[in-house]
């Protein structure tokens, strides 16, 4: 009984460092910058600055299935599988696109200490650099774990909130999540749309 309430003990003792290790972690991680331009009930207004991405397409546009996979091979770009073998610190959030075809693209924001012609190659052949022009979004937030189901709902809650405030917006949906998948607390996802 006492080794059993020693193991819990470590267990929970670990769980605990580990949770503050990504609470504190997370104040150190370049964000893509925006500027809220005005505040709803459900959602907000956002101007976002021209950034540059690290990419990947992959063949599927369910969430569950292209977040491991793009997470993955972006992940090991960043962790020196490059042909510098050089590490690039980690940003958030962690972009997907949401499109109604068979694909989705993942993509990592590169850090502003960088450009294309600094950056290192990718040694794996499906990772492409896009520039995303400056940009003004609806942007609608949701705590907890994503899949499908919650992208899903509140994309379809945040169209039906610029509806009813007569905000035209385009098909360019984005799934964005801040936290990285050991992170209990604190969890933070959204789903943007680009505006007309």
């Amino acid at each position: 009984m006492k080794i059993i309430l020693i193991v819990i003990g470590i267990i929970i003792t670990s769980f605990i460092i580990v949770q503050l290790f990504a609470f504190s972690g997370r104040k150190n991680i370049e964000s893509y910058p925006y500027q809220v331009k005005k505040k709803y009930k459900d959602f907000e207004i956002r101007n976002y600055e021209a950034n540059l991405f690290t990419s990947v397409k992959l063949s599927s546009n369910s969430y569950k299935r292209s977040s491991r996979k793009g997470f993955s091979i972006l992940a090991g770009y960043i962790f020196g599988d490059n042909d510098k073998n050089k590490k690039i610190a980690m940003t958030s959030p962690v972009a997907m696109t949401i499109e109604d075809s068979a694909s989705t693209t993942m993509m990592f924001m590169v850090p502003r200490k960088f450009n294309k012609k600094t950056l290192p190659k990718p040694n794996q052949s499906q990772i492409y650099f896009v520039e995303e022009p400056a940009k003004t979004v609806a942007a609608i937030q949701f705590s907890g774990w994503a899949n499908d189901e919650k992208i899903d709902r509140y994309q379809r809650q945040l169209k039906l909130a610029l509806d009813m405030e007569n905000i035209s917006y385009s098909n360019k949906f984005y799934f964005f999540g801040y936290n990285p998948p050991y992170e209990f607390f604190n969890r933070k996802n959204e789903v943007i749309v680009e505006l007309n």
